[in-house]
C-alpha cells in the first residue's frame, strides 16, 4: 500500500495562517449575542432594535456571500479576502466607536459585506491549498477551528461585556483581523491572474442580491409583523420577481454566469443544501435561547452564560477534527446521517427543559448537539465542494454557507414565534427545539437518499475494500 502523502511546509504554514482567518470570522459570529441587553441598555433601545445588531450582520452576510464566492473564484481568493479583512476591520473600530444605535447598526451591516468576502475566499483557500485526496481534512480542520472560534465568541463577549464594555467585542477584531490579513498574505500563495478569463455577471448580482435581501428579510421580521401581512406579502412577491428574473438572466450568461448551469442542475449539491436549510434552526436556534434560558431562569450573569455554551460549542470543535477520518472511511452518507440524527436527538433531549431544569440537565442535549454539529457541518461542506470541483470552491462554499444562514433565519424566526406565543420561555423552548428535532430527522432522508448517490445496502454498510500494493 503506497504512503500517503505529507503535506510539506508550505502548505502548514498556509493552513495555520488560514485557520487564524477563521478565528475571526466564527468567533464574531457569537460574540454578541451575549452582549444584547448590554446593547439595549447603552442605546435605550428594546430588545428588536438591538437584534439587528445580529440580524442585520447575518442578512448582508447572506445576501452577499455567493456574489464574493463567484468574485473570490474569477479573480483571486487571496485578493478578495484580503479586501474583505480591510472592510471588516475598518468597520468594526466604527462599530465600536458609535455614539448611537443606528452608527452601530450600519457599521455592523458593511461589515457584514465583509465577512462574506472573507469566508468564501477562505474555503476557497483552504481546499485549493491541499490535494484531493485530502478534502475531508480541510473540512475538518475548517470547523474544528471554527467551533472553537464559535466557543471562544461567547466566553470573550461575557467577560468583555461584563469586565470592560460590549464596544470591546469590536476593538478586538481589528488587531487579529490585522494578524490574519499579514499571515496570510505572507503564506498563502496568490492565485494565478490566468484563472481569470470571465467578465462579471453583474444582472446577475444585481437580480440575486435583490431577491435574497427581500426573502431574507422577510424571513426575519415575519415572526414579528405577521406572515399574513401586507409588508410580508409584498416582500415576498417583489423577491419572487427578482429571482425569477435571476434565473432567466442566468440562462442567457453561459459560463459566465453568477452560478453556472453545471451548478443548479448538480442534484447531489442541491440536496446538499435542503438538508443544510432544514438542520440550521437548531445551531441558530439553540445559540440564541440557551442563553437567554441561563441568564433568565438559572440567573447566570452574561459571562456565566457564554461559558455555559461550552459543552456543546467545545463538543462541536472536538467531533469536527474526528469528522475528517471518518469521512474518509465512511464517505459523506453516512457521516452526514450520524451528525443530523445526533442534532435531531440533542435538540429533542434539550426539549424536555421546563422552569425547574438546572445546568446539569441541559450538558447532555448540548454535548450531543455539539456532536452532530461538527460531524454534519464539516462533512457536508466536503461534500458539497467536492461535488462541484475546485474551480468552484468558492462559490459552491458561498452557497452553503447562504442556505445555511438562511435555514438559521427561517428556523430563528420560527423558533421565536413559537417561544413568545408560549405561556413561559421554557414551554416555548420545549415546543419549538421538538419542531426543529423533526426537520432534523427530514434532512436524514434527504441525505441516505440524495447524498454521494442512491440509497443501497453499499452506501449504508460499506465494506472495507482491499487496496493492492503500487
Amino acid at each position: 500500500m503506497a504512503a500517503k502523502e505529507k503535506l510539506t511546509a508550505a502548505q502548514v504554514s498556509g493552513l495555520a495562517a488560514l485557520l487564524i482567518g477563521t478565528l475571526v470570522i466564527t468567533n464574531d459570529f457569537t460574540a454578541l449575542n451575549i452582549a444584547i441587553p448590554a446593547i439595549e441598555r447603552a442605546f435605550r433601545v428594546d430588545v428588536t432594535t438591538a437584534q439587528w445588531v445580529i440580524s442585520g450582520y447575518v442578512l448582508v452576510f447572506g445576501v452577499f456571500i455567493v456574489t464574493a464566492g463567484r468574485l473570490a473564484d474569477m479573480f483571486g481568493r487571496r485578493r478578495i479576502f484580503l479586501i474583505g479583512t480591510a472592510i471588516f476591520c475598518l468597520f468594526s473600530l466604527i462599530g465600536g466607536l458609535s455614539e448611537n444605535a443606528w452608527a452601530l447598526l450600519g457599521a455592523r451591516a458593511i461589515m457584514g459585506i465583509g465577512g462574506s468576502m472573507m469566508w468564501p475566499a477562505l474555503i476557497g483557500m483552504m481546499y485549493g491549498l491541499l490535494p484531493e485526496e485530502k478534502a475531508a481534512l480541510a473540512g475538518g480542520l475548517l470547523m474544528g477551528v471554527a467551533g472553537i472560534g464559535n466557543g471562544m465568541g461567547p466566553m470573550l463577549g461575557g467577560v468583555f461585556t461584563e469586565y470592560l464594555s460590549w464596544q470591546w467585542i469590536f476593538y478586538i477584531n481589528v488587531p487579529v483581523s490585522i494578524i490574519a490579513a499579514l499571515t496570510i498574505y505572507w503564506a498563502v500563495p496568490a492565485d494565478s491572474d490566468e484563472q481569470v478569463k470571465e467578465e462579471i455577471d453583474y444582472p446577475g448580482i444585481l437580480t440575486l442580491s435583490f431577491g435574497l435581501f427581500g426573502l431574507m428579510l422577510l424571513l426575519d421580521i415575519g415572526a414579528d409583523i405577521g406572515w399574513f401581512s401586507p409588508v410580508t406579502i409584498a416582500l415576498f412577491g417583489v423577491s419572487v420577481i427578482f429571482l425569477v428574473f435571476f434565473v432567466m438572466v442566468e440562462r442567457r450568461a453561459g459560463q459566465g454566469a453568477l452560478v453556472p448551469e453545471e451548478v443548479i442542475a448538480n442534484r447531489e449539491f442541491v440536496m446538499i443544501n435542503l438538508a443544510a436549510l432544514m438542520v440550521s434552526a437548531i445551531y441558530f436556534g439553540g445559540l440564541m435561547y440557551l442563553p437567554q434560558f441561563m441568564m433568565k431562569e438559572l440567573g447566570y450573569s452574561a459571562a456565566q452564560a457564554g461559558a455555559g455554551l461550552l459543552p456543546l460549542l467545545g463538543m462541536f470543535a472536538v467531533s469536527s477534527f474526528i469528522a475528517a477520518p471518518l469521512y474518509d472511511r465512511l464517505g459523506p452518507k453516512l457521516v452526514n446521517s450520524l451528525g443530523a440524527l445526533c442534532l435531531a436527538g440533542g435538540i429533542y433531549l434539550l426539549s424536555w427543559l421546563d422552569a425547574s431544569t438546572r445546568f446539569s440537565g441541559l450538558v447532555p442535549g448540548m454535548m450531543i448537539v455539539g456532536l452532530g454539529t461538527g460531524l454534519f457541518y464539516s462533512s457536508l461542506t466536503t461534500a458539497g465542494i467536492t461535488s462541484v470541483g475546485q474551480a468552484r470552491s468558492s462559490l459552491a462554499s458561498g452557497i452553503i454557507f447562504m442556505v445555511q444562514n438562511a435555514g438559521g433565519a427561517v428556523g430563528l424566526g420560527l423558533t421565536t414565534a413559537i417561544v413568545v406565543t408560549a405561556p413561559s420561555l421554557a414551554q416555548g423552548i420545549e415546543r419549538a427545539f421538538t419542531v426543529n428535532a423533526i426537520l432534523a430527522l427530514l434532512a436524514v432522508a434527504v441525505i441516505l437518499f440524495f447524498v454521494a448517490g442512491p440509497l443501497t445496502l453499499e452506501n449504508l454498510f460499506p465494506t472495507r475494500k482491499t487496496e493492492e500494493e503500487d
